[in-house]
Protein backbone atom coordinates (compact mmCIF):
# COMPACT_ATOMS: atom_id res chain seq x y z
CA UNK A 1 0.00 0.00 0.00
CA UNK A 2 1.48 3.34 -0.97
CA UNK A 3 1.76 6.17 1.53
CA UNK A 4 -1.01 8.07 -0.23
CA UNK A 5 -3.43 5.13 -0.49
CA UNK A 6 -6.36 5.17 1.91
CA UNK A 7 -7.16 2.20 4.14
CA UNK A 8 -10.31 0.25 3.33
CA UNK A 9 -13.60 1.23 4.97
CA UNK A 10 -16.65 -0.63 6.27
CA UNK A 11 -14.58 -3.56 7.55
CA UNK A 12 -15.84 -6.20 9.94
CA UNK A 13 -13.55 -7.31 12.78
CA UNK A 14 -12.49 -10.51 10.92
CA UNK A 15 -11.77 -8.50 7.74
CA UNK A 16 -9.75 -5.99 9.76
CA UNK A 17 -7.73 -8.74 11.42
CA UNK A 18 -6.86 -10.25 8.03
CA UNK A 19 -6.17 -6.84 6.40
CA UNK A 20 -2.58 -6.34 5.25
CA UNK A 21 -1.97 -3.05 7.10
CA UNK A 22 0.98 -0.84 6.17
CA UNK A 23 4.11 -1.95 8.06
CA UNK A 24 5.35 0.06 11.00
CA UNK A 25 1.94 1.47 11.94
CA UNK A 26 -0.55 0.52 14.65
CA UNK A 27 -4.24 0.49 13.75
CA UNK A 28 -7.55 0.08 15.50
CA UNK A 29 -11.00 -0.42 13.96
CA UNK A 30 -13.55 2.28 14.76
CA UNK A 31 -17.03 1.80 13.37
CA UNK A 32 -15.69 -0.20 10.43
CA UNK A 33 -12.87 2.18 9.56
CA UNK A 34 -9.17 1.51 10.27
CA UNK A 35 -7.69 4.39 12.26
CA UNK A 36 -3.91 4.82 12.52
CA UNK A 37 -2.44 5.28 15.97
CA UNK A 38 0.50 7.63 16.53
CA UNK A 39 3.69 6.37 18.20
CA UNK A 40 3.77 6.88 21.95
CA UNK A 41 5.81 9.59 23.66
CA UNK A 42 8.57 8.67 26.09
CA UNK A 43 6.39 9.59 29.07
CA UNK A 44 3.48 7.57 27.70
CA UNK A 45 5.66 4.51 27.10
CA UNK A 46 7.34 4.80 30.51
CA UNK A 47 4.01 4.95 32.38
CA UNK A 48 2.69 2.04 30.29
CA UNK A 49 5.77 -0.06 31.15
CA UNK A 50 5.54 0.85 34.85
CA UNK A 51 1.88 -0.13 35.02
CA UNK A 52 2.45 -3.44 33.20
CA UNK A 53 5.37 -4.25 35.52
CA UNK A 54 3.42 -3.36 38.70
CA UNK A 55 0.42 -5.44 37.61
CA UNK A 56 2.53 -8.43 36.54
CA UNK A 57 4.53 -8.35 39.81
CA UNK A 58 1.28 -8.15 41.79
CA UNK A 59 -0.22 -11.15 40.00
CA UNK A 60 2.94 -13.23 40.42
CA UNK A 61 3.16 -12.43 44.14
CA UNK A 62 -0.45 -13.61 44.59
CA UNK A 63 -0.07 -16.62 42.24
CA UNK A 64 -3.03 -15.13 40.39
CA UNK A 65 -4.22 -16.45 37.03
CA UNK A 66 -4.67 -12.83 35.89
CA UNK A 67 -2.35 -11.31 33.30
CA UNK A 68 -1.70 -7.77 32.09
CA UNK A 69 -1.59 -7.56 28.30
CA UNK A 70 -0.15 -4.50 26.54
CA UNK A 71 -1.97 -3.15 23.50
CA UNK A 72 -4.52 -5.97 23.21
CA UNK A 73 -7.41 -6.03 20.79
CA UNK A 74 -10.64 -5.27 22.64
CA UNK A 75 -14.04 -5.73 20.99
CA UNK A 76 -16.72 -3.60 22.68
CA UNK A 77 -20.14 -5.18 22.98
CA UNK A 78 -21.81 -2.20 21.29
CA UNK A 79 -21.35 -2.38 17.49
CA UNK A 80 -19.05 -5.35 18.02
CA UNK A 81 -19.04 -6.45 14.36
CA UNK A 82 -17.13 -3.33 13.29
CA UNK A 83 -15.02 -2.29 16.28
CA UNK A 84 -11.71 -3.48 17.65
CA UNK A 85 -10.06 -0.96 19.95
CA UNK A 86 -6.47 -1.03 21.20
CA UNK A 87 -6.04 0.20 24.80
CA UNK A 88 -2.62 0.55 26.39
CA UNK A 89 -3.15 -2.29 28.88
CA UNK A 90 -5.94 -4.69 29.76
CA UNK A 91 -6.16 -7.39 32.40
CA UNK A 92 -7.93 -10.72 32.01
CA UNK A 93 -8.11 -13.66 34.39
CA UNK A 94 -9.36 -16.07 31.72
CA UNK A 95 -7.01 -18.75 30.43
CA UNK A 96 -6.75 -19.65 26.74
CA UNK A 97 -5.67 -22.61 24.64
CA UNK A 98 -5.99 -21.06 21.18
CA UNK A 99 -4.28 -17.79 20.22
CA UNK A 100 -6.58 -14.78 20.56
CA UNK A 101 -6.77 -11.75 18.30
CA UNK A 102 -9.04 -10.02 20.79
CA UNK A 103 -8.68 -10.36 24.54
CA UNK A 104 -11.36 -12.46 26.24
CA UNK A 105 -13.17 -11.13 29.30
CA UNK A 106 -11.08 -8.09 30.29
CA UNK A 107 -11.78 -6.93 33.84
CA UNK A 108 -9.54 -3.83 33.90
CA UNK A 109 -8.71 -1.57 30.95
CA UNK A 110 -6.08 1.16 31.14
CA UNK A 111 -5.72 3.98 28.64
CA UNK A 112 -3.00 6.62 28.66
CA UNK A 113 -4.27 10.02 27.68
CA UNK A 114 -2.18 12.25 25.43
CA UNK A 115 -3.22 15.62 24.00
CA UNK A 116 -3.29 14.21 20.47
CA UNK A 117 -5.59 11.30 21.34
CA UNK A 118 -7.89 12.78 24.00
CA UNK A 119 -11.16 12.64 22.04
CA UNK A 120 -10.57 9.15 20.64
CA UNK A 121 -9.47 7.83 24.03
CA UNK A 122 -12.71 8.95 25.69
CA UNK A 123 -14.75 7.50 22.81
CA UNK A 124 -12.94 4.20 23.42
CA UNK A 125 -13.49 4.42 27.19
CA UNK A 126 -17.26 4.76 26.83
CA UNK A 127 -17.24 1.87 24.31
CA UNK A 128 -15.43 -0.30 26.89
CA UNK A 129 -18.27 0.24 29.37
CA UNK A 130 -20.43 -1.95 27.10
CA UNK A 131 -18.29 -5.04 27.90
CA UNK A 132 -19.96 -7.04 30.68
CA UNK A 133 -16.70 -8.36 32.20
CA UNK A 134 -15.07 -4.92 32.61
CA UNK A 135 -15.11 -3.74 36.24
CA UNK A 136 -12.79 -0.71 36.05
CA UNK A 137 -11.33 1.65 33.47
CA UNK A 138 -8.33 3.79 34.38
CA UNK A 139 -7.38 6.77 32.20
CA UNK A 140 -3.89 8.03 33.10
CA UNK A 141 -2.71 11.48 31.99
CA UNK A 142 0.69 11.88 30.34
CA UNK A 143 1.09 15.68 30.42
CA UNK A 144 0.46 16.05 34.16
CA UNK A 145 0.19 13.79 37.19
CA UNK A 146 -3.42 12.66 37.36
CA UNK A 147 -5.90 10.02 36.32
CA UNK A 148 -9.61 9.35 36.01
CA UNK A 149 -11.10 6.09 37.28
CA UNK A 150 -14.44 4.60 36.32
CA UNK A 151 -15.63 1.73 38.50
CA UNK A 152 -18.78 -0.32 37.91
CA UNK A 153 -20.95 -0.52 41.03
CA UNK A 154 -22.34 -3.71 42.57
CA UNK A 155 -25.54 -3.35 40.50
CA UNK A 156 -23.48 -3.29 37.29
CA UNK A 157 -23.92 0.43 36.62
CA UNK A 158 -21.22 2.91 35.68
CA UNK A 159 -20.96 6.31 37.39
CA UNK A 160 -21.98 9.33 35.31
CA UNK A 161 -18.44 10.71 35.59
CA UNK A 162 -15.08 9.30 36.67
CA UNK A 163 -13.34 9.85 40.00
CA UNK A 164 -10.24 12.04 39.64
CA UNK A 165 -6.96 10.96 41.24
CA UNK A 166 -3.99 13.32 41.62
CA UNK A 167 -2.23 12.05 44.75
CA UNK A 168 -2.48 9.54 47.58
CA UNK A 169 -3.11 5.88 46.82
CA UNK A 170 -4.52 4.35 43.66
CA UNK A 171 -6.80 1.39 44.40
CA UNK A 172 -7.81 -0.94 41.59
CA UNK A 173 -10.49 -3.09 43.21
CA UNK A 174 -10.88 -5.30 40.13
CA UNK A 175 -7.42 -6.76 40.71
CA UNK A 176 -7.01 -6.16 44.46
CA UNK A 177 -4.13 -3.69 44.09
CA UNK A 178 -3.36 -0.51 46.01
CA UNK A 179 -0.20 1.53 45.38
CA UNK A 180 1.02 5.10 45.79
CA UNK A 181 -0.31 6.92 42.73
CA UNK A 182 2.94 8.89 42.29
CA UNK A 183 4.79 5.59 41.68
CA UNK A 184 3.31 5.46 38.17
CA UNK A 185 5.28 8.61 37.28
CA UNK A 186 8.53 7.98 39.16
CA UNK A 187 10.65 7.46 36.02
CA UNK A 188 9.14 10.33 34.04
CA UNK A 189 9.98 13.99 33.68
CA UNK A 190 6.69 14.78 35.45
CA UNK A 191 8.02 13.31 38.72
CA UNK A 192 11.08 15.54 38.53
CA UNK A 193 9.02 18.68 37.93
CA UNK A 194 6.48 17.95 40.71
Amino acid sequence: MSASAKPPTCLSVPEFLSWDAPPGERWQLVDGEPVAMAPTSRTHGTIQSELAWVLTSHFRAKSSPCVAVTEPGIVPRALSANNLRIPDIAVTCTGYDVEEQDLADPILIIELLSPSNRAQTWINVWAYTSIPSVREILVVRTTEIGADLLRRDTDGNWPPKPATITDGDLTLESVGLTLPFADLYRSTRLARSA
